[in-house]
């Protein structure tokens, strides 16, 4: 699954809509639904991996090149 910005952008539109909303202003909770956003954000996306491996299959040794999508 690929990383979703329009959903991490919704989710701090929403974030600061509820903040500016409030009669008092938290910055822990700002900071705390913030990074929670950020979290889900990061997690939703897929890693992709090549490995390429050398040697006997006792014995082996790899590298690997990968991207998040």
């Amino acid at each position: 699954m690929a990383l979703n910005k329009t959903t991490l952008k919704t989710t701090i539109v929403s974030l600061l809509t509820d903040m500016l909303a409030k009669e008092e202003n938290s910055i822990e909770e700002f900071a705390t639904r913030l990074s929670d956003g950020i979290d889900s954000f990061v997690k939703s996306g897929t890693v992709n991996v090549n490995v390429t491996t050398t040697g006997t299959a006792t014995n082996q040794s790899g590298s690997g090149t990968g991207t998040i999508s």
